[in-house]
């Protein structure tokens, strides 16, 4: 450090160890959490365990309290449930093959709890997912997830149209 007649060294030496502070805390900031590349890879890993029936890795992400909601309105299942519904697929070699192409992730303040939702390619159409992960035991594990079929705007009418129908001909099986 160079004396500057006039200026203290102390001055220095304060300016000095307040910015090693200021990077000593940013960079312990970093690393803390993944970052959302590193959530997108595990997110992607989930679904990559359903199309490889890998139900070791596909279950052994998500959180004991982990629910699924499907795309049928009774489908709401915890982990236990939606594992009696999903395994005999897993068993079989074969689960469901669903390519994400677009995600958006926010993360908490405190990075520990991330919502993200995405585009899906499945063999329904597009379908979008979203989903909660939870920070614990320094892990991220996935507490939440829904998966709904995307309508079109112009083709909601005839959706509907559809839906009605669906429900006359339920209620006179009844």
């Amino acid at each position: 450090m160079k004396y500057i007649p006039g200026k203290p060294v102390k001055m220095y030496t304060n300016r000095f160890l307040i910015s090693l502070l200021v990077l000593l805390f940013a960079s312990c900031n970093q690393g803390v959490n993944e970052t959302e590349g590193d959530l997108n890879k595990i997110i992607d890993s989930w679904h990559q365990a359903a199309s490889d029936a890998n139900a070791d890795d596909f279950f052994g992400l998500m959180d004991t309290s982990f629910i699924y909601l499907g795309t049928d309105a009774t489908e709401r299942w915890n982990k236990t449930d939606f594992y009696k519904f999903a395994n005999p697929y897993f068993d079989r070699g074969k689960a469901w093959d669903f390519k994400p192409y677009q995600r958006s992730i926010i993360f908490s303040p405190d990075r520990e709890i991330a919502w993200f939702d995405e585009l899906l390619d499945t063999w329904m159409g597009t379908c979008r997912g979203s989903g909660v992960m939870a920070y614990r035991n320094k892990e991220w594990k996935l507490s939440h997830y829904n998966l709904s079929v995307m309508i079109p705007n112009d083709l909601i009418d005839d959706f509907i149209s559809l839906m009605k129908n669906n429900e006359e001909l339920n209620e006179n099986e009844l």
